[in-house]
């Protein structure tokens, strides 16, 4: 008999998000196919992995047809470029793998008869006039804004999901996913957490957008894909947040990390880019309710592990 029950396929498996399910799913008895063309993923996530014979990595840019001999139990689709300047640097392969990436792996799922999942975004929210954000507002984007690229890619996705879901029978999740954080995010990803602890690691000042009132609500790596994984197995099919609804303004996190890294950083004030949400919070009731997940790393403890991380990666 095999060692592992089931066969996953995670898309975008050598990212931050994507290497750290292909370490859960082997702890779940899956053997794991990662997928990653490596234009934001890096090797170096998944690694430790090497010789691991129930996982194989292939390169591989999803927007090309996906073919695969092996049985196919779960398809994981977290391919697409994720921060903001990698978006607002790729916005064409940022809208092609919500599309043409996202119907690839829809067919790859279809084909096999396998449950897929769609790795959404709180972004579908835009700039919202709803808060906390729960899944049924449908949200206040600017679809021709330089955002667009990224957010219209993830609603399209969502929607190009469920019409597999109802026209072809397609057992299919969407996640929409909130600020997360962790080991093995890139340094210099332009998102707050990377870019923040650099900084202050480096004796920078912090860089803040706006005055600081806008907030975030951070979310531990392991409890988002705790999250991930529970819905999966669910049979939900509708949109479910999953995020970390404690919410703080981006100077109190500057704050924060300026006393954990006991650095002498000082905070620098820049104008806020365009279309840039004001306030994000999930509302978790639909997670906690059909998957019985909320959030368990308290972040001080998260954040500390995150810096650790980053510490030896700051010379």
């Amino acid at each position: 008999m095999s060692a592992h029950l089931f066969t996953s396929v995670i898309t975008g498996g050598a990212g931050f998000l994507g290497s750290h399910l292909a370490d859960r799913l082997l702890t779940e008895r899956h053997k794991v196919i990662a997928i990653d063309n490596l234009i934001t993923g890096n090797v170096a996530n998944i690694q430790h992995l090497a010789g691991n014979k129930d996982f194989k990595f292939i390169c591989q840019d999803v927007t090309e047809y996906i073919f695969l001999p092996d049985p196919v139990n779960f398809v994981w689709h977290f391919a697409s470029p994720a921060s903001p300047i990698d978006y607002l640097e790729l916005p064409i392969p940022t809208l092609k793998v919500g599309a043409l990436g996202t119907h690839n792996s829809l067919g790859l799922a279809k084909n096999k008869g396998a449950a897929f999942l769609l790795a959404s975004t709180s972004e579908c929210y835009g700039d919202p006039l709803v808060h906390p954000q729960n899944e049924d507002y449908w949200g206040n984007v600017n679809p021709i804004g330089p955002r667009g690229v990224y957010d219209e890619a993830k609603r399209f996705a969502e929607a190009i999901t469920m019409a597999y879901h109802r026209y072809h029978q397609v057992n299919t999740k969407i996640v929409r996913i909130f600020n997360t954080y962790g080991p093995r995010m890139r340094l210099k990803d332009g998102r707050v957490v990377p870019a923040f602890i650099g900084q202050a690691l480096s004796g920078e000042p912090l860089t803040i957008f706006g005055d600081g009132s806008q907030t975030r609500s951070f979310c531990y790596v392991t409890d988002l894909i705790d999250g991930i994984y529970r819905l999966m197995m669910s049979d939900y099919h509708q949109p479910v947040n999953i995020g970390n609804p404690a919410e703080m303004t981006i100077q109190q996190f500057a704050e924060e990390i300026i006393r954990l890294t006991k650095t002498s950083s000082t905070m620098e004030f820049h104008p806020l880019p365009v279309d840039d949400p004001k306030v994000r919070q999930p509302d978790i009731s639909r997670a906690k309710k059909i998957l019985a997940w909320e959030p368990q790393i308290a972040f001080e403890k998260g954040i500390q592990t995150t810096i650790d991380f980053f510490q030896q990666r700051v010379s």
